[in-house]
C-alpha cells in the first residue's frame, strides 16, 4: 500500500521536459529543488540539451542508469503516454504530470487520459494529475511544482498539509497560510484525478504522524466511498479535516422525476457527508485558515458550552450573538460563583459574558481570579477572552500573559482563544505559551465553533449499523410501476401508505359506498404520470356512489385532455385521510454517495420551505432521531402551543425503514418518495407513493 512517504521523500526525481529556463514550467521545479537543495538525486530529460541549469541532461528516461523514484512530466500531452512507458520500465513509484491537454478538453485528450489510467492501473505506478500544479514536501525539500509561490515564501515544516483539486487555489491557499505563519509540511495538488485523489491524499495524510491538520479544497468526489474512508480515518487518528467543497449542480435538479431528487442537490449531500464523517466544511479560505491555526494546540473541547471573559460589555454581547449563531451555549455562571465574582468586583457582570470593566487596568490579577471561577465553577468546555488592544499596549501585554498563564495552571487541557490587536512580536509570544490569537471577535467564535464540532466528532463513540441487505431485498414487478404497485412494494418494506384500491370502470365503484360516513379520494392510475394534479388527476372529498362515477368520468376526460398518451391503468381510490403535519419522506441513490435518505416538511411546504435532512442509508434509530431534530421546525413534532407531540416512534421506524429498503436494493431502485405523510398524535400514514426503478 502507498504510503505519503513514498511520494513525497523519493531519494530521486527525473524531469521530463525540464527547461534551462527557471521562468517555464519545466524549469521551476529544477530551480526550485536547486536552491531549496534537495539531497536526492536529480536527473533532468531533455534530448536537446547536454545539461540543464547546471546538472547532466539525458536523452530519455531509458538513459538513465541509476533508479529512479518518482517521474515529473512536463511535456505536450501527445508525448505524455511514451513518457509512462519508460517510467513503468524504469520501475519508478510516482509519476506527477504537468501536462494538460487531457478530459478537460474533450476528444483525444479523452484518450490519452483513458490510456494514462490504464497504464496505472495496470503497472501500479501511482499517477498524480494530469492536469496539476504539482507538491511539494518542506521537510526534504522536495519541489515538483512550477507555482510561483515557493519563490516568494519557502515554506516552513510544520503539522498542517494540503490537499486540493484545484493548483492555482491550492497554491491561493498554500500563499495565504503561510502569509499566517503556518507551518506547512506538504501540499498536493491532483488535478484531473486519473489515479490520486484528493480523497486518497486525505488519507494518506491522516495515517501520516507528521500532519496534525489538514485543509482540503475539492470541486467533486469521484469515488464516494474512498472519500468517507478517508475522512474517517482521520478522524479515528483525530486529525481535523478543514474542508472547502465549491460548485453546486442543477441539472439533476432539471431532471429530477421527484422532489426528493431535486431537493437532494449536490450540495447538500456533500454538506451531509462531510458534517456525518467528521470533516468541518468553511465558507471562505479566511475561515479556513482560522480554523487551522485554532488547531495548532491541538485542544478540541468536547462540549459546547462556552465562557467568554471581556473588559468590553459590547465585545461581550457581540460573541454571545455570535456563538448563538454557530449553535454554541454561552451558559450563566452558578449564581454562588457570580457572588464571588462581586465580591472582586462589584460592579462587574458576572453572568457569562464575565466583564471585568475597566478595574482590570488597575489590577491584572482580577484576570487569573475571573478565569480560574469560570473554569472550576463555571464548567465551561473553553473559553474566550476579549482584550481588543489593550494586549497590544508594551506596559500590559506582558503582565496580561502572566495573569493568564497563571489563570490557566492546571486546565492546560481547556483551549483558551484571546481576541487581541497586538503586533506581530506580542501574538507570537501568547502563541508560544498556547493562546491561539485572533482580532475579530465573531472570527474568534466560528473557529471555536469548528473546535467544539471536531471535538464532539472525535469523542463519538457510535455503534456500528447491524444491517443485513439479504433481509431488506424486495421482490420488484417486471414493468413500469404505478401508484398501487408502488404502494403495495412500500408496505412489504414496513411502510405505512394508505391502502388502495384499483377500479377500471364505472361498475367496481358500486360495492365500494355504504351507508357511512367516508369520504374518499380518486387518482388517475398511470406509471407514465407522476404529478396528477397536474392533468386534472385528482379529486377529493367524494362522499357517494354518484359523486364517484361523475370523479371517474372527469378525471378520465381531463387525462385524456392534458396527457393523451398516457397508457391509463384505471384510478385508485382510497379514504381521505386528514390532520396531523404533512411531512415528506423520500428516498434516492445519490451518484458519488450512493443510498441517501430524506425526511421534512412536506406537501405544499416541500418546495417553499425546503425544510430537510438527509443521511446516508441506512440509518439508525438514534441518526433518524438526529434527522427529526436537525428541522428548523422540529418543534411541531415534539408538541408546541399546547399541541401534542407526534408519534416520534413510528416515525423513527418509518424513516428507518425506507434506509434499509434504498439502501438494501439501490441497484434496481433509483428513487422513493412518499409526499404528504400525515404525522400524527397517533400515526403515521404516508397518502402517496412514488418508486422510480432503474
Amino acid at each position: 500500500m502507498t504510503t505519503l512517504q513514498e511520494i513525497m521523500s523519493p531519494k530521486s526525481i527525473a524531469i521530463v521536459g525540464a527547461s534551462d529556463n527557471k521562468a517555464r514550467i519545466g524549469g521551476r521545479p529544477l530551480a526550485h529543488m536547486i536552491e531549496q537543495k534537495f539531497s536526492g538525486g536529480i536527473f533532468p530529460i531533455n534530448p536537446n540539451r547536454d545539461s540543464v541549469q547546471g546538472i547532466k541532461a539525458y536523452s530519455s528516461l531509458l538513459d538513465v542508469k541509476e533508479d529512479l523514484d518518482f517521474i515529473l512530466v512536463a511535456v505536450p500531452s501527445q508525448i505524455v503516454v511514451s513518457v509512462l512507458e519508460q517510467a513503468v520500465e524504469k520501475k519508478a513509484k510516482t509519476a506527477l504530470i504537468f501536462s494538460s491537454g487531457f478530459s478537460e478538453i474533450g476528444g483525444q485528450g479523452q484518450i490519452y487520459q483513458n490510456q494514462i489510467k490504464k497504464i496505472s492501473k495496470d503497472s501500479g505506478l501511482r499517477i498524480i494529475g494530469p492536469n496539476c500544479l504539482g507538491l511539494f514536501n518542506s521537510a526534504t525539500n522536495f519541489y515538483p511544482t512550477f507555482t510561483s509561490t515557493i519563490d516568494r515564501a519557502t515554506p516552513k515544516p510544520g503539522g498542517i498539509s494540503i490537499a486540493s483539486q484545484s493548483g492555482a487555489y491550492g497554491s491561493h491557499i498554500y500563499m495565504v497560510a503561510h502569509q499566517r505563519g503556518l507551518g506547512i509540511r506538504y501540499w498536493m495538488t491532483t488535478g484531473n484525478e486519473v489515479d490520486l485523489s484528493v480523497g486518497e491524499t486525505i488519507q494518506l495524510m491522516a495515517e501520516d504522524p507528521d500532519v496534525h491538520s489538514i485543509m482540503a479544497y475539492a470541486e467533486s468526489v469521484k469515488d464516494g466511498e474512498q472519500f468517507t474512508k478517508a475522512l474517517d480515518t482521520a478522524r479515528s487518528e483525530k486529525k481535523p479535516v478543514i474542508f472547502m467543497k465549491v460548485g453546486r449542480s442543477e441539472v439533476g435538479a432539471a431532471a429530477a422525476n421527484s422532489h426528493t431528487a431535486s431537493l437532494a442537490g449536490e450540495d447538500v449531500i456533500y454538506d451531509e457527508v462531510l458534517k456525518a464523517h467528521g470533516a468541518y466544511r468553511v465558507r471562505s479560505t479566511e475561515e479556513m485558515l482560522d480554523v487551522a491555526y485554532a488547531t495548532k494546540p491541538r485542544i478540541f473541547p468536547a462540549g459546547k458550552n462556552l465562557g467568554i471573559v471581556t473588559i468590553s460589555g459590547g465585545g461581550g454581547v457581540l460573541m454571545a450573538d455570535a456563538a448563538s449563531d454557530e449553535g454554541l451555549i454561552v451558559g450563566p455562571m452558578p449564581e454562588d460563583a457570580q457572588d464571588e465574582l462581586k465580591q472582586l468586583v462589584p460592579f462587574a457582570s458576572p453572568m457569562n459574558p464575565v466583564d471585568v470593566t475597566a478595574q482590570f487596568f488597575n489590577d491584572l490579577s482580577l484576570i487569573p481570579k475571573f478565569t480560574d471561577l469560570m473554569l472550576s465553577k463555571g464548567g465551561y468546555d473553553a473559553l474566550i477572552g476579549f482584550w481588543t488592544s489593550v494586549a497590544g499596549s508594551p506596559v500590559l501585554s506582558k503582565p496580561l500573559l502572566s495573569s493568564l498563564k497563571q489563570a490557566m495552571k492546571g486546565y492546560e487541557d481547556k483551549l483558551f482563544i484571546n481576541c487581541m490587536v497586538a503586533p506581530e512580536e506580542y501574538v507570537k509570544m501568547y502563541e508560544k505559551e498556547g493562546f491561539p490569537c485572533i482580532e475579530d471577535p465573531t472570527r474568534a467564535i466560528i473557529a471555536m465553533s469548528a473546535l467544539m464540532f471536531f471535538g464532539e466528532k472525535f469523542n463519538l463513540n457510535e455503534a456500528k449499523q447491524d444491517f443485513k441487505k439479504n433481509d431488506h431485498v424486495i421482490k420488484m414487478p417486471k414493468k413500469k410501476l404505478n401508484e398501487i404497485d408502488c404502494s403495495e412494494i412500500l408496505r412489504a418494506a414496513n411502510l405505512p401508505v394508505v391502502k388502495s384500491l384499483q377500479i377500471k370502470n364505472l361498475d367496481d365503484l358500486s360495492s365500494l359506498f355504504k351507508n357511512d360516513d367516508t369520504k374518499y379520494v380518486m387518482k388517475i392510475l398511470s406509471s407514465d404520470i407522476q404529478h396528477k394534479t397536474e392533468v386534472g388527476g385528482v379529486i377529493l372529498e367524494i362522499k357517494n356512489i354518484d359523486q364517484a362515477r361523475e370523479a371517474f368520468k372527469k378525471i378520465h376526460k381531463n387525462v385524456n385532455e392534458k396527457a393523451p398518451k398516457a397508457i391509463i391503468d384505471g384510478v385508485m381510490i382510497s379514504p381521505m385521510i386528514k390532520g396531523g403535519v404533512e411531512c415528506i419522506l423520500g428516498a434516492k441513490i445519490d451518484p458519488v454517495f450512493g443510498p441517501i435518505v430524506m425526511f421534512g416538511l412536506g406537501g405544499i411546504y416541500t418546495e417553499v420551505m425546503k425544510d430537510i435532512s438527509f443521511a446516508e442509508a441506512p440509518v439508525s434509530s438514534d441518526k433518524a432521531k438526529k434527522m427529526i431534530l436537525s428541522l428548523k421546525s422540529k418543534d411541531v413534532f415534539f408538541g408546541t402551543r399546547g399541541q401534542p407531540s407526534v408519534d416520534i416512534k413510528s416515525l423513527i421506524t418509518a424513516i428507518v425503514n425506507l434506509s434499509n429498503l434504498i439502501a438494501a436494493n439501490f441497484d434496481r431502485i433509483d428513487q422513493v418518495e412518499m409526499n404528504p405523510i400525515l404525522v400524527s398524535e397517533n400515526s403515521v400514514i404516508a397518502l402517496d407513493a412514488l418508486i422510480v426503478t432503474k
